[in-house]
């Protein structure tokens, strides 16, 4: 019984009720902005995949 006391005063657990709560905002956000976010990731790995052709041009050895 005493354990369930010190556990239930323990205060410790705080951080993790912060940290879920963020996770749970984050994901809420990435669900919301997801066609946004999409669109973004699609376009950078289009212009990485445009450019890494050209990457060597200016290389000589």
């Amino acid at each position: 019984m005493n354990m369930i006391r010190k556990f239930w005063k323990d205060e410790d657990g705080i951080g993790v009720v912060e940290i879920v709560l963020i996770l749970v905002i984050l994901v809420a956000l990435i669900v919301i902005f997801k066609d946004k976010i999409t669109s973004i990731i699609s376009s950078a790995f289009s212009q990485i995949d445009d450019g890494a052709g050209t990457i060597n041009d200016g290389i000589s050895i």
